[in-house]
């Protein structure tokens, strides 16, 4: 093989082998179900806790879209080491693919919000 199909090879199969482990350690998890004592959850020693609010945190959202930005500057840097300018090219076409996904995520869970 040669330094350029290594480039696009080798992030794909790492992505592919994550998707994978990912779906079999769901699957192999422990699901419980059923009623009584047993299933509730734990309370700590007390009678009743009130339920708790519903959890939303901007800074979390924008630590997220901050990883997402930063980890594609990293790849697109060490991108233009490839033989032609094709790939930095397609990679710039996927980033930008992945940061439109990911602000419409940020829209459409009220990250916008203050």
């Amino acid at each position: 093989m040669t330094a350029a199909t290594d480039a696009v090879l080798g992030p794909l199969i790492i992505v592919v082998a994550d998707i994978i482990v990912f779906y079999f350690v769901g699957k192999l998890g422990r699901r419980s179900t059923g009623t009584g004592p047993k299933y509730e959850p734990f309370t700590g020693g007390e009678e009743s806790i009130p339920p708790r609010g519903l959890y939303r945190s901007n800074l979390f959202i924008f630590a997220a879209l901050f990883l997402v930005v930063e980890a594609l500057a990293l790849i697109l840097a060490g991108s233009f080491e490839a033989p032609s300018m094709t790939y930095p090219l397609l990679f710039l076409l996927g980033a930008g693919s992945v940061l439109t996904v990911t602000v419409w995520w940020f829209i459409s869970s009220g990250g916008g919000e203050f």
